[in-house]
């Protein structure tokens, strides 16, 4: 949407070109995962004794496959910094409190008070149960120091939705590699969604309590893309239908011009699409609109016509096609082409790609699809498969005598009607002749 000479195209450009990292990814566990248990821990943690599909583990071994995965590093992991900020055998230790208060004691603090939160024979043991939530908070509150640079604080205190006596949703960072196509970020939202359900299979959470899913900023924008196909199928599908029924019964009931509406109107969008192909124009939310608005567009280019072949009452369906094309061609051309087409030029001249892609590109392609289709060959196919004279219509005009003014110049039929039924009687009323 940007013009093409915007100074941020040239950043993101300059990204793409020179840098190796993209954006950041959060794989995120909702709550209800128990951190506090030695099995839980296990799940998501990739330090010794962890298992080996935990949700690190699997993070860090698809950043070894980055050309396909996409994951560029291995996952930042608050719970792994958290048993090192424990250990008891640092010099001083990370992890202090006062003996006095038992309040947290920075590392960086000098005082004869501060005394380790564990003794040095716990060394290796991971903290569980009440343990773990009692120094949990301390580790996200402390400020990483030259002396402990385990704190938590500055890397983890969003990380980690800490309630009062339980842990919530939390997340593990790691980042993408660098994106340069939509095929790029489409294949990388789609394979952190499926590491996503990969890990969460690996939980084993039968009651589908809570699960593990990615999140990255540019998700918002390319997750449209995992349904599109499915998504411009039933739109269209909708319109077509939509399209159908209301041309049906504004023609009469008309069953055969219905299904050559809807015919020609479906080939008009084909068309579409292959024209989008040529022109390399991506199948996203705004050209699915587009697809959409040719489709009803599209109607006004192929219903003038079928309705005047219909109530045509010539002989042969090429005769009929021809008085078709004769009384509304004109009108389809001056009246829908020309208006739609004058609007449409002063796009070529905008500098944004979108407008010049999406909606010129794409509009100008509607108009002329639709004018060729409308009036080249629409009434081709009408001439060979066109439904057939409307007989009470054409029995109507066989039968129509014109009306004529009274006067004492009436026509042989006139007189002759008049010595039949007496000079006395009403004009037009019993005997069916109308003047």
């Amino acid at each position: 949407s940007m013009p093409e000479d915007s100074y941020v195209l040239e950043y993101f450009s300059n990204i793409s070109r020179y840098l190796k990292v993209g954006a950041p990814v959060y794989f995120v566990v909702e709550e209800g995962h128990d951190y506090t248990t030695k099995a839980g821990q296990n799940m998501v943690c990739g330090s010794s004794g962890c298992n080996r599909d935990s949700l690190v583990q699997q993070i860090g071994d698809a950043h070894l496959i980055a050309d396909y995965s996409k994951i560029f590093a291995a996952p930042s992991s608050w719970m792994d910094d958290y048993f090192d900020w424990m250990n008891p055998l640092g010099n001083p230790p990370c992890c202090r409190e006062y003996n006095n208060t038992e309040r947290f004691c920075n590392a960086s603090v000098d005082s004869d008070t501060c005394v380790g939160c564990r003794p040095p024979k716990d060394r290796g043991l991971r903290p569980v149960e009440d343990e773990f939530m009692k120094f949990l908070p301390m580790f996200l509150s402390d400020v990483p120091t030259t002396a402990c640079a385990k704190g938590g604080k500055a890397a983890y205190k969003s990380a980690v939705d800490l309630k009062p006596h339980d842990v919530g949703a939390t997340y593990f960072m790691t980042y993408h590699t660098n994106c340069n196509t939509s095929a790029d970020y489409i294949n990388a939202l789609k394979y952190a969604q499926e590491l996503a359900q990969n890990i969460t299979d690996a939980m084993n959470v039968t009651d589908n309590s809570y699960k593990v899913f990615p999140y990255s900023y540019f998700y918002v924008f390319y997750e449209q893309y995992l349904t599109i196909y499915r998504d411009t199928a039933t739109s269209l599908g909708w319109s077509a239908l939509a399209v159908f029924l209301v041309s049906f019964f504004m023609l009469g009931f008309d069953l055969v011009s219905a299904l050559i509406i809807i015919l020609t109107i479906g080939m008009i969008v084909l068309d579409m699409m292959g024209i989008m192909y040529l022109w390399g124009i991506s199948l996203n939310a705004v050209s699915l609109v587009n697809l959409v608005m040719a489709m009803g567009i599209s109607v006004e280019f192929c219903s003038h016509v079928t309705r005047a072949f219909a109530v045509s009452t010539k002989t042969s369906r090429v005769e009929r096609a021809k008085e078709a094309l004769v009384h509304m061609g004109s009108s389809v051309f001056s009246g829908i082409t020309l208006t739609k087409f004058g609007g449409i030029v002063v796009l070529a001249f905008a500098k944004s790609q979108i407008f010049q892609v999406f909606y010129f590109r794409m509009y100008l392609s509607i108009v002329l699809l639709g004018f060729s289709h409308g009036l080249i060959f629409l009434p081709v196919l009408l001439s060979y498969i066109g439904p057939s004279v409307n007989k009470a219509k054409l029995f109507s005009q066989q039968n129509d005598i014109p009306s004529q003014p009274v006067n004492n110049e009436r026509t042989p039929l006139l007189n002759e009607t008049r010595r039949q039924v007496g000079t006395n009687a009403p004009l037009g009323s019993s005997n069916g002749i109308y003047v």
